[in-house]
């Protein structure tokens, strides 16, 4: 729990975002296996507050959905009209009020659009609010451009901040200020709601502007002060899809630093992408075009890509999965999987077991050693350890109607080009010889034959097809036969 918990956070997540030219929300697209609000929670929650609250609007039945799936903590306060952001703090305020929560301590006010903040920045914002005594803390960057921002001026000798300018209003000496604001604030709860109350919408747009809190408090006595955060990047809001690119870039290069530095190699960076919630072991071997995503897990010493997609997959620790799809799979210890294999849901591969080359799995539980190398579909199927499956064997699992399982022995061999009709069982140490239609169960130790006897039509040939190519081949053929007798 962090030494500055707060008494609340406020998450501001009730607008349109027009210019993501979307149907979906703004705070719900996706970079790195998380909404953009759910990046905020995520790093609101590392500070443990007493209470989360975010505040929606626009869509904001889905957007109160999505919260309930990712953080059932979560309180939501709802802004029907976007009249501003001081309008939804106080919004936010009144949902924990209205239930009878008095606050007392800090309120950290975020921005739902931010994915890039970190809860480590947000713990020292309210450090440093704690430790200055302030009555409002803003949440400052040094930028290289600060076109467009809202500049901070400081008192020169006390360090406090005096005045937040916006560009437009801005003189010459105060746009050559690089110290911008984020939008990110800790209040102290109860100036912070007197003072909210104060708030006048006698502004171009009509609205309460959560800024205006700031006036408010310093005309009143109390002091304003700042935390800078250390790197300008976290504080940028997403307002179309180019700066939802961007902000996916550098979240993944962190993610990647992290896991480098925690022992993971990742061949190629520039071609990797992983999402938040992917874990790694040391010694982990990452090759390039590769994507790890959800809740993945690499093991020691394992080794993925290159070109693959991984899903909500484990690789057990030695496991080799190149050029392979897998979601929601398990690959076990010292596994080998592809190159150009899927592995869908359900599907668990035992210690040293296969799935090979154009091998497709679903569904399936493959024993220690057994193995599929190729040009297979196993579904809705158990198979023991030390097994080989044929080359082309197909897993007929689907009546039309209802899946059906297969279960496949221990120290098993099917031939190539087998299809196991399921619902069928083939017994431990049993054999099918190649090109079998197999429908019946096959006791242990048997070997099953279900294919018809081979003839041959001699002439057919030169009767059906004459003067064709074959024909041709064929005659010469007979020729070179009768000449050599």
């Amino acid at each position: 729990m962090s030494a500055n918990r707060p008494a609340a956070v406020v998450v501001l997540a009730a607008g349109e975002g027009t210019r993501m030219k979307s149907a979906t929300p703004k705070v719900l697209h996706a970079i790195c296996g998380r909404s953009l609000v759910g990046h905020v929670v995520a790093a609101s929650r590392e500070l443990s507050p007493e209470h989360l609250v975010v505040v929606v609007g626009h869509a904001r039945e889905q957007v109160t959905a999505h919260l309930a799936e990712i953080d059932a903590e979560v309180r939501t306060a709802v802004q029907h009209e976007q009249n501003g952001t001081g309008h939804a703090v106080r919004m936010g305020l009144e949902e924990l009020s209205g239930s009878g929560v008095a606050l007392d301590g800090t309120v950290i006010v975020v921005c739902g659009d931010t994915p890039l903040l970190t809860g480590t920045t947000l713990d020292r914002l309210a450090s440093v609010h704690a430790t200055d005594g302030n009555a409002v803390t803003v949440l400052t960057a040094e930028v290289p451009d600060s076109t467009g921002y809202g500049r901070i001026v400081r008192d020169p000798a006390s360090g406090a901040v005096t005045a937040i300018v916006e560009h437009k209003d801005a003189t010459d000496a105060q746009r050559a200020i690089r110290e911008i604001n984020s939008g990110v604030f800790a209040f102290d709860a109860q100036l912070l709601t007197d003072a909210l109350g104060k708030v006048r919408t006698d502004n171009s747009q009509g609205e309460e502007y959560l800024t205006d809190v700031l006036g408010i408090l310093r005309e009143a006595g109390h002091r304003v002060g700042a935390a800078v955060a250390a790197d300008h990047r976290e504080i940028l809001g997403i307002n179309n899809r180019v700066q939802l690119a961007e902000a996916r870039r550098l979240l993944n290069d962190r993610l990647l630093e992290r896991a480098m530095l925690s022992g993971v190699t990742v061949v190629d960076p520039g071609t990797t992408w992983i999402d938040a919630t992917v874990t790694f072991a040391p010694d982990a071997l990452v090759h390039p075009g590769t994507q790890l995503l959800g809740t993945t897990h690499l093991a020691a010493h394992s080794e993925v890509g290159p070109n693959s997609r991984l899903t909500d997959t484990t690789v057990g620790e030695g496991a080799v999965a190149s050029f392979t799809v897998a979601h929601s799979a398990e690959i076990g210890e010292g596994a080998s999987v592809g190159p150009y294999a899927y592995l869908r849901p359900g599907t668990r591969l035992g210690t040293k077991a296969k799935a090979g080359t154009y091998v497709e799995m679903k569904n399936a539980t493959i024993g220690e050693g057994s193995k599929v190398p190729h040009l297979s579909y196993v579904g809705d199927a158990t198979i023991g350890d030390h097994t080989n499956i044929g080359a082309a064997s197909v897993f007929v699992n689907y009546d039309g109607v209802n899946k059906h399982h297969t279960t496949i022995g221990s120290h098993c061999r099917t031939g190539a080009d087998n299809m196991l009709v399921a619902p069928v069982t083939i017994g431990d140490g049993a054999y099918t010889a190649a090109g079998s239609v197999i429908t019946k169960d096959v006791p242990p130790g048997s070997l099953a034959v279900a294919r018809g006897q081979q003839r041959n039509i001699e002439g057919w040939v030169a009767r059906k097809r004459p003067g064709s190519a074959a024909a041709r081949a064929a005659e010469s053929a007979h020729q070179e036969h009768q000449s050599d007798q």
